[in-house]
Formats: C-alpha cells, sequence, structure tokens
C-alpha cells in the first residue's frame, strides 16, 4: 500500500481519538436476543449505523453503507446497489442473514441476491450488525452474523391521544437529494417520516442510473431502483399493527459476475417485491407480536445476445410468532416459532418447494448488578432434509467502563436451490456450475471472547473501544469443485466434453479471527462537529481439503475499513475507506486479475445553509483512481467524479 494512502488513514484516525461528538456509544438494541437490552449487555459485538449516515457519508445504496461498517466485507461485484455478497467473519456469501424489521430477507434462489434489502434509505432507523454466531435465535445462515435493518415505522414508540392521558407526539422529517456525474450518472434519493400520536408512516424511493464506464464488448450501465412505504398505528394503548410493502427493481449489466468466460457480456434484471405485516400486544410484563411476510424475486439472467436467458421466480412465505415474559426484575424469557415455505420456478433450475418450522427459546438471565447470562435453544425442522438442534449461550460482565463478554454456539447452513438444482432443467449444458439435490447441511461451532471499553472524558467527548477473538469450526462446507464429465454424479443433460463446477460438500474450514472496533464521537463546540468508525479485522483460515474451491478461500485476510464525518459551521467533510488483503486470482483468458491488495477512498464535501436545510456537495469515488475487483473478473469503477444538492427538513 501507497504511503500517500497509509498517511490518509492514520491522520483521520489519530485526529478524530482526540475528538468526540453526543451520540451514545452503547445503545438500545433488540437483535442478539430479541429483548431490549443496551449492547454491552448483550455479550455480543453489535455495531450500530443510523439511518441518517446513509445522507452524511459518500454512499449510494444500503450495501455501500455497511461496505464500510466495521467489520463487514462488502465483495462488490458492480457499483451503486446492482449486486454484493455480505461476508462476516470469513465466511462464505451465504453465511450472513439479512433480517428486515425481524423478519428474513435470504433469497432462497441464491445468496447473492442478499444485499437487495428492500427498503428505501429514508426508511432506516437504524442497521445492527451482529457479528458471529446467532442460529439459535435466527435459524440457516446467521453463521458469520445478522444484518438487521430497523424502519422508523416499526421502531416509532406510539403514544395515546392526549385525551387518553398521554404526551402528544408530532413528528416530521423531509429530506431528497440529486446527483449527477460522469458516465451519464443520475441518481434521486427522497423521502419522508410523519408522526402524529397513534399514527407514523413513511415512504421513499431511491434511484441510481449511469450509462456506465466500458466493459469487455458492454458497458458497465445500471438502472437500480427501490420504492418503500409503511404504515404503524397505534390500535389501543396495548395493540400496535405496522404494516409495509417495497418494489425492487434492477437492471444492470452483470459481465462476469458469475463465469470467467470470454464469451460472457451478461445482464441481468431483478425484482423484488416485499410485503410484511406485524400485529403486537404489550402490557406490563408481557409483549407477544405475530409477524407474517411474502417475497417475490423474479430473475432474468442472459449470458449474451446468443443465448437463451435463465428466467427463475422465487418465493419465500414466512411467520413468525414471538413471546417476551418478564418474570422477575431479573429474569426474561422469550420464546417463539418461525415458519417459512420457499419456492422456485425455473427454467434453469426447475420447480421446487421446500417447507420448514422451528420452534425457539431464549433466557435472558441478570445476576448481581454486572452480569448477564443469555442460553438460548431452537431446533429446526427442513421438509425432507432433517432436525438440527442450535443451542448457544452468551455471557455480558459490564462494570463502571469495561465489558467482558463471551458466546459459544453451534450454527447450520442449509443449501439455496441454486446450489441444489442448478442448470438441471436444461436441454443441454455445455459448462458452468452445476447443482447437488444431495447436498448435506453445513455445520459449524463458534466462540469467542471480548472486551469493551468505554471512555467519556466529558459530557461530548466518548470513546469506545472492542476487542474480540473468535474460533469457527466448519464442516461439510458447500462450495463448487470443478470435475469432468466422467466424474459427474448426473449427466442427464451435460455434454461430454465439458467440465463443469460441482457443488458439493467438499471441506472441513477452521477460521481464526481478531477484530479492533473504535468509535469516536464528539462535539468540539456548538459548531464544530466529528465522527469516526473504523475497524480493523485479522482473519485466518484453515481448510484441511486440497481441493480447490470457488468461494470459501475469497474472503480478506486482512481488513480495515473505516468513516468518519466532520462539520465546521455550514461545511462538513466525509470520508469512507477500506484497506483489503485476500489471496491473488488470475483468468488469463479474460485479463482479469484479484490483486493481492487495495485501498479504496471516498470523499465528499458538503456546505449546508438555510439553517442546514439546503446543501450543495460534490463527490469523488474511488478518489485514487484504483483499479480493482472483488471478484474475478467483476472489474469495478475507477475514480468517479459527482456532484449534486440535498434537502432536509426536520420538525
Amino acid at each position: 500500500m501507497n504511503k500517500h494512502y497509509l498517511s490518509a488513514l492514520f491522520i483521520i484516525f489519530g485526529t478524530t481519538l482526540t475528538l468526540a461528538q453526543e451520540i451514545s456509544l452503547d445503545p438500545v438494541t433488540v437483535t442478539s436476543c430479541l429483548v431490549e437490552k443496551r449492547a454491552s449487555q448483550t455479550g455480543r459485538n453489535i455495531a450500530v449505523i443510523k439511518g441518517e449516515y446513509f445522507q452524511q457519508l459518500p454512499v449510494h445504496s444500503i450495501d455501500d453503507l455497511l461496505r464500510y461498517v466495521p467489520g463487514v466485507e462488502i465483495q462488490a461485484r458492480g457499483p451503486m446497489g446492482s449486486q454484493s455478497d455480505i461476508v462476516l467473519r470469513g465466511g462464505t456469501f451465504q453465511q450472513v442473514l439479512v433480517i428486515l424489521d425481524g423478519l428474513r430477507l435470504n433469497d432462497p434462489n441464491t445468496g447473492h441476491f442478499n444485499s437487495y434489502i428492500p427498503i428505501s434509505p429514508a426508511e432506516i432507523d437504524r442497521i445492527e450488525v451482529l457479528k458471529g454466531a446467532s442460529s439459535a435465535v435466527y435459524g440457516s445462515d446467521a453463521v458469520g452474523g445478522v444484518i438487521h435493518v430497523i424502519s422508523k415505522t416499526f421502531a416509532a414508540r406510539q403514544l395515546a391521544d392526549e385525551s387518553d392521558g398521554g404526551n402528544p407526539v408530532h413528528k416530521t422529517n423531509v429530506n431528497a437529494g440529486i446527483t449527477a456525474g460522469e458516465y451519464g450518472l443520475f441518481n434521486a434519493n427522497v423521502g419522508a417520516f410523519v408522526q402524529r400520536n397513534k399514527i407514523a408512516i413513511s415512504g421513499g424511493f431511491l434511484s441510481n442510473n449511469a450509462s456506465g464506464m466500458q466493459q469487455r464488448g458492454i458497458k458497465g450501465y445500471f438502472h437500480n431502483n427501490t420504492a418503500s412505504l409503511s404504515l404503524n398505528y397505534a390500535l389501543s394503548p396495548n395493540w400496535n399493527l405496522a404494516v409495509r410493502s417495497a418494489y425492487d427493481h434492477r437492471d444492470f449489466s452483470a459481465q462476469n459476475f458469475y463465469t470467467v468466460l470470454k464469451s460472457d457480456t451478461a445482464s441481468e434484471k431483478v425484482k423484488i417485491s416485499w410485503n410484511q405485516v406485524k400485529l403486537s400486544y404489550q402490557k406490563n410484563k408481557t409483549a407477544f407480536s405475530i409477524d407474517g411476510g411474502y417475497k417475490s424475486v423474479q430473475d432474468n439472467y442472459l449470458f449474451n445476445p446468443h443465448s437463451i436467458a435463465n428466467s427463475s421466480k422465487s418465493k419465500l412465505w414466512q411467520g413468525l410468532a414471538t413471546l417476551q415474559q418478564g418474570i422477575s426484575p431479573s429474569t426474561s424469557l422469550i420464546a417463539g416459532v418461525n415458519f417459512q415455505q420457499r419456492n422456485i420456478a425455473s427454467n434453469d433450475r426447475g420447480n421446487h418447494s421446500l417447507n420448514q418450522l422451528a420452534p425457539f427459546i431464549s433466557v435472558v438471565q441478570s445476576i448481581g448488578e454486572n452480569f448477564t447470562v443469555t442460553p438460548s435453544l431452537r431446533v429446526d425442522w427442513r421438509e425432507n432434509i432433517g432436525t438440527e438442534a442450535s443451542p448457544q449461550i452468551n455471557l455480558s460482565y459490564k462494570k463502571a467502563s469495561w465489558q467482558l463478554r463471551a458466546s459459544a454456539g453451534k450454527t447450520i447452513r442449509d443449501a439455496d436451490f441454486t446450489e441444489r438444482y442448478n442448470n438441471y432443467a436444461k436441454k443441454l449444458v455445455t459448462g458452468g456450475s452445476v447443482g447437488n439435490p444431495d447436498l448435506k447441511a453445513e455445520k459449524s461451532f463458534s466462540y469467542e471472547a471480548g472486551a469493551d471499553w468505554f471512555l467519556t472524558s466529558s459530557s461530548t467527548s466518548q470513546l469506545k473501544a472492542s476487542a474480540t477473538f473468535f474460533q469457527r469450526r466448519q464442516n461439510n462446507l458447500i462450495d463448487y469443485v470443478t470435475t469432468p464429465y466422467a466424474q459427474m454424479p448426473r449427466k442427464d443433460n451435460l455434454s461430454p466434453t465439458g467440465t463443469f463446477g460441482l457443488a458439493l460438500n467438499i471441506a472441513d474450514v477452521n477460521t481464526t479471527g481478531f477484530e479492533l472496533d473504535i468509535q469516536s464521537v464528539n462535539t468540539i463546540s456548538d459548531k464544530q462537529k466529528l465522527l469516526l468508525n473504523a475497524g480493523f479485522t485479522w482473519l485466518d483460515s484453515e481448510n484441511k481439503s486440497q481441493v480447490q474451491s470457488f468461494y470459501l478461500s475469497s474472503h480478506a485476510k486482512f481488513l480495515t475499513n473505516f468513516s468518519a464525518i466532520y462539520q465546521i459551521s455550514g461545511f462538513s467533510l466525509s470520508l469512507n475507506g477500506l484497506y483489503k488483503k485476500r489471496a491473488e486470482r488470475n483468468a488469463s483468458a479474460i485479463e482479469a486479475s484479484v490483486s493481492k491488495n487495495y485501498f479504496l477512498l471516498n470523499v465528499k464535501a458538503e456546505y449546508a445553509f438555510l439553517n442546514r436545510m439546503l446543501a450543495v456537495f460534490i463527490q469523488a469515488d474511488n478518489a485514487f483512481d484504483k483499479q480493482y475487483s472483488d471478484l474475478l473478473g467483476s472489474k469495478m469503477p475507477g475514480r468517479w467524479v459527482m456532484g449534486g444538492l440535498r434537502f432536509n427538513f426536520t420538525k
């Protein structure tokens, strides 16, 4: 890494550690065990990102925002929401569970769609990133961790009318922004949140568009749009109803997203609809909720103009019933059951369905003033696959400015429909990835230990430093392995001259890692503020299999990522950056490579006026014009300069 890259990082890092802002570094979170607890009482390493950071930082999509969260690795195939894989703690992209207001979003078709989160940024209250094993509460896929998006409406505190003895609640926020730049870039982001006593409504629209940079035979274009609307209504002092509907449409160049073939000039269209309803009851120490969700995804992938498009439609129906009961001032019980029905209809993968039922229970037990223990157990029954029990225990000791924490638990991940049935319904397959319906579930045992240090030097200066050591022992990991025709277990529609990537349970992998996260927030003066989030992650994965596979070794061996916001009067400067070190890879056929390391920096300068209601900004993504790829063949854009206007009204 060049010296000026290091200098930029350490100047930002060193300066910020002496400063702070008024934001809480020990926020209330619900993600670790479904009961509201301070992060310092959960026994877990949890990062919380406020939704308004989307407007303040140089980002364009939710996966862009996650890319600079400490410890989160985003393996981007395309820019500004086209497609990204989410990786936590050295897992694969299928080993992270994405949740929206309590319900699972992971797509039954493929984990490559997990970053398509169907909510406009204007609706987001916060994103909670739970690092590490979480299957005991959330089930399959929560191996590396959980990304939980919590919206403003579903999180809104509803109060009764003044006539009922409550206090009036009047909140209004409207924001909008437009961005234009090189390569035909035009982006728009608009949304609003309004709360009037018993009712809260929010909605928004995000659109990212560009003709894109020239690639091999195609431009890297994208037209990515998300619209969502939600409502929360207090039916009575104890009953509450929340609903959401969202539509997400992405149309983008997908060259070499899935292959390293020279004939690949692919394009892809993904249409997502998401509908969600939550009925909840709370009185005294009892809280009960019933959640229902329906997700439909239509995927159309065209390898090149001469091929027949792969067309797949997947559906996810789910229900979640949860009971939270306070048994005593020191004991809380959480119990529930989750139902899922997954379906796919595809000219490539065929027609399949899978039902799943999972009861779970968790106890939050405080022992004295400082110690909290949380044992949990979930049992997942999957149709035609079997039953798996996932136990876990979290421990937390919090005293003064220190928290000591530990966790241990089992995790599982079931194969998706692509891993089981890819290329099964085609008449003739001459090469590429081929599914395997006999795949077993991945299993792992994870444990971790860590400490958090909270330093408050004044009412306006705060620092939190977190260190975590973790290990994960995994078996039956699934990946694609290059396999000649003669060794394929099923040859019905395969060309005898072809070479294929067969999905197999190939490996036992032991992953050891260390995380260091630092948050510094402070108000220097009435007109001067500064905030920093920074993370450092070291990983070592020992693969006991000597078989060369596609994804198991793709994670970064060392990752540091950070974001910083500095404000003085009406001027603000915000930065996002990351440095990544990983295994080198090359594909000579398409003259593509994955470099050993790279450093990326995005910069945004903004001037706000009219009491910060209106702002003008200029932004440079990839400011140092680094040529890089996260996945082999998927070349990311170089320096991209843009500018725009932003409006924000809050009352």
